[in-house]
């Protein structure tokens, strides 16, 4: 009988796996994978600072290559539960969707790659041809990402484990299943502008000097685009998020006037050259006048591709022989965990449609996951040939 990725996505949600709560997620899916003869490590990762997080590697098979399935079952907080008609841990079934937090990011993802590993060892003996399955599974994405997949990563290479591709359950889908693959994703760079002047009386202006004058000068500057795209990505860009002088009272200027910032960027840039290009455009704007420095965030959110090649012709093919659908390539959207997997293998990103996740009522169609698992199945099948 398949393995019903329907039930494994109901118990799953039932897991109140809240970042950086393990809630049992972990635990079931030790007992269903290794009952299908999976050999399944479980490893918590910590380091000061930081909540120890919970994390999980199963593999079965000892030959090359190996295919790696990869996610995450952490979830973000329901927020206040009284707001979803269906209670967030529970995995309610009604019409057509199942409804629950991580419903599609990402338990749902999970449960039909898991599905779809059963049900091809099921069909092949209980080992795959010609090479290896693993899974490998964080409590940490949601978070501050330190303990999770990027220890995990580290933990699974000293042990002499290689990976030759990946799947990243993401919900990479737009509007259909099978419309999106991710192949990339952009950085990630944050900082923050601050601007000193000399604190004084506002009906004396001349006694003083207003940071703030310079901030929206420098702040003019720095949103002018930084490119114009690339091949395989949008133009990078510099967003604003808040600013702060720390002023309570409205006839004080203020000595000192703070932005913090974000940037997305692409693979026209490296960090540095990042950092190097901004204060540039800084240094120019202040024209000598405006007195600034900037603190950097350090960041492991570096931009990458999967550029297209035989793994990624034969994920399309098989998502096109399940849904009749030709996926895109996009490298749009935030970070995911797939940047800390691209330096160990080729990774491309596909899961369900990504519409509700993080929202009150997260749902997903009943029929997407038996598709979802039809075409991960199909990667599966092709990949071993």
């Amino acid at each position: 009988m398949p393995a019903d990725p329907v039930a494994i996505a109901r118990d799953l949600i039932r897991c109140r796996s809240v970042t950086p709560r393990e809630g049992g997620a972990l635990g079931y899916l030790q007992g269903v994978l290794a009952n299908a003869g999976f050999a399944v490590h479980r490893m918590t990762f910590a380091e000061p600072g930081t909540t120890p997080v919970e994390n999980l590697y199963a593999r079965i098979g000892g030959k090359k290559p190996n295919l790696m399935f990869a996610g995450h079952t952490d979830v973000v907080p329901p927020g206040d539960e009284a707001t979803w008609h269906h209670p967030p841990f529970d995995g309610d079934l009604a019409g057509d969707k199942i409804y629950g937090r991580g419903a599609v990011d990402m338990k749902g993802g999970i449960a039909c790659f898991v599905a779809a590993a059963l049900d091809y060892l099921n069909a092949n003996g209980g080992e795959p041809k010609n090479g290896s399955i693993s899974l490998l599974i964080t409590g940490d994405e949601e978070g501050v990402a330190v303990n999770g997949t990027i220890k995990l990563l580290q933990w699974a290479a000293e042990r002499g484990e290689t990976f030759d591709h990946c799947i990243l359950g993401e919900p990479s889908n737009v509007e259909v299943l099978g419309d999106t693959i991710k192949a990339g994703r952009r950085g990630s760079l944050s900082g923050t502008l601050v601007v000193s002047g000399r604190q004084g009386h506002v009906a004396y202006p001349h006694r003083a000097d207003n940071p703030i004058r310079g901030l929206v000068t420098l702040i003019a500057a720095l949103q002018a685009p930084l490119d114009e795209g690339s091949a395989h990505f949008d133009p990078s860009h510099l967003e604003f998020t808040s600013v702060d002088v720390g002023n309570e009272t409205v006839n004080l200027i203020p000595g000192q006037a703070r932005a913090r910032f974000n940037i997305r960027y692409n693979d026209c840039h490296s960090p540095a050259a990042l950092k190097t290009l901004v204060e540039r455009r800084a240094q120019t704007a202040a024209a000598g006048r405006v007195h600034y420095t900037f603190e950097w965030q350090p960041s492991n959110a570096e931009v990458f591709l999967t550029k297209p090649g035989p793994f990624t012709d034969l994920a399309i093919a098989a998502i096109a022989d399940v849904t009749g659908r030709k996926p895109k390539l996009s490298t749009s959207g935030g970070t995911s965990d797939a940047r800390f997997i691209t330096k160990y293998c080729p990774v491309l990103e596909f899961g369900l449609v990504g519409q509700t996740m993080h929202q009150v009522d997260e749902c997903a169609p009943v029929a997407d996951l038996a598709t979802l698992t039809a075409i991960y199945r199909r990667i599966i099948e092709k990949y071993f040939g």
